[in-house]
């Protein structure tokens, strides 16, 4: 009994420290912190963040370089901070344009929803720009 006790016991402790150095970093990360937010939180997480973008991209139907310039230092790779394109600036007044239409008009519905009864979808419905459709009113 004693002869498999203390092997065991010697893979226990051998587990237990593993674990509890796999806990602690090796290196120190790089702590993500997003450039030249002008309306989103300056500590806003990357999950975060991406999120919103992808929440852009499927409401107008675009892809990131729509409104972010290629690197000077690297052409492949797009530089996120620049604001080199209209359309990042207008994507920003239009983000503070629906902030104060949620607000002042359906603040109720984003409390009770948890949900902007105004979003970018709203209006561009999958398009770059956005598009007003009337649709004719049928006379019974």
């Amino acid at each position: 009994m004693k002869l498999i006790f203390k092997p065991l016991l010697f893979v226990f402790i051998i587990i237990s420290l593993v674990s509890v150095a796999a806990t602690f970093p090796t290196e120190d990360e790089p702590v993500f912190k997003a450039k030249n937010l002008k309306v989103l939180p300056k500590d806003i997480s990357y999950d975060e963040l991406d999120s919103i973008m992808d929440g852009f991209k499927a409401a107008l139907g675009v892809k990131c370089n729509f409104c972010h310039v290629p690197s000077k230092t690297d052409p492949k790779k797009l530089d996120f901070a620049a604001d080199n394109k209209d359309h990042k600036i207008i994507a920003r007044e239009m983000m503070l344009m629906t902030a104060k239409m949620n607000k002042k008009y359906f603040k109720e519905f984003h409390e009770k929803k948890g949900v902007a009864a105004v979003q970018c979808a709203t209006c561009h419905r999958g398009k770059p720009e956005p598009k007003l459709e009337i649709v004719p009113i049928k006379k019974a």
